[in-house]
């Protein structure tokens, strides 16, 4: 085996380790929903990350200056998106919905991806898209439902999972906004940036709702938050990306629901029943059907 080879098989490792701590921390969000209020976490894993970073970032900020200056304010949009809104409603979502949903859920960002690229990218889906969208779709509600399609009547059932909807949905126009403008820039700086923003959009919720303190119950679960999945994994998908390229990477994404699922099951003791075992092969195979690539027909103006 050569050095390439064993750098390709490498590089596929970088993927699964990103897609593991990204499934982990969906199941530390449901862990520790009674240690910590939403706002409060949501916070403080911006703000270790912040922390983290600041020493190796202002420098290459202040040099890069020329290029953040002109692209201030999609980087503040990019960071209601992605940071504030998604993972901040997905804080929420934990206290009325289980991890192995929300990990199910998650996996719904590329089907609400076809759909806002479509409004503001212009881009209008495929067959093939719009067939597999409504599968997944339906195979979302088979979930929710529990297999019961009738309990999906219920009031207040189900707001968990439709918050977790909401998440999913702002993150699917942070991805598209980010195809659209391709900032010419450093993506650590980008991020950095992008983690500033998400601080001050914390500031007003934080004066009003107030600020949890850091516990022993919760600081395991804070500083994984901080780190891991804000700092590490991200890293790691970017190299991968450099390595083994985009659309292979994206694929791996898939797993997030598996990997839920199992660490949930093993950590919170949650079943893994057959109406998800049914409901997520119909999404996991809508979610590739609807991947599946023709050429797009732009709308005219």
């Amino acid at each position: 085996m050569n050095q390439e080879t064993k750098l390709h098989w490498w590089a596929f490792c970088l993927p699964v380790i990103a897609v593991l701590i990204w499934s982990m921390n969906i199941a530390v969000t449901r862990y520790v929903v009674d240690y910590i209020s939403p706002m409060s976490i949501s916070f403080y894993r911006w703000f270790i990350a912040f922390i983290v970073l600041t020493p190796f970032m202002l420098m290459p900020v202040w040099k890069q200056r020329h290029l953040i200056t002109p692209n201030i304010k999609k980087l503040a949009v990019l960071s209601a998106f992605g940071m504030f809104l998604y993972q901040g409603l997905s804080y929420y979502a934990s206290h009325h919905t289980t991890a192995t949903n929300m990990g199910i859920i998650n996996a719904f960002i590329p089907i609400f991806t076809i759909f806002v690229s479509m409004a503001i990218l212009k881009d209008i889906p495929n067959r093939f898209a719009v067939i597999g969208s409504f599968l997944s779709f339906f195979g979302l509600l088979y979930v929710m439902s529990g297999g019961d399609f009738s309990s999906l009547v219920t009031a207040g059932g189900h707001w968990g999972d439709v918050l977790m909807l909401c998440a999913v949905f702002f993150y699917a126009f942070y991805g598209v906004f980010l195809k659209k403008w391709q900032l010419k820039m450093p993506l650590l700086i980008s991020l950095y940036i992008q983690i500033f923003f998400t601080l001050i959009y914390h500031l007003p919720f934080i004066m009003w709702l107030g600020l949890d303190p850091i516990t022993a119950e919760n600081a395991g679960s804070v500083f994984y938050a901080g780190l891991f999945p804000s700092l590490i994994a991200p890293l790691l998908w970017m190299m991968a990306v450099q390595y083994i390229g985009p659309n292979r990477t994206s694929i791996f994404m898939n797993l997030v629901p598996i990997f839920t699922a199992i660490i949930a099951s093993f950590w919170l003791a949650e079943a893994w029943t057959i109406y998800h075992s049914i409901g997520g092969l119909i999404i996991l195979v809508g979610i590739i059907l609807a991947q599946k690539k023709t050429a797009t027909v732009p709308v005219k103006a």
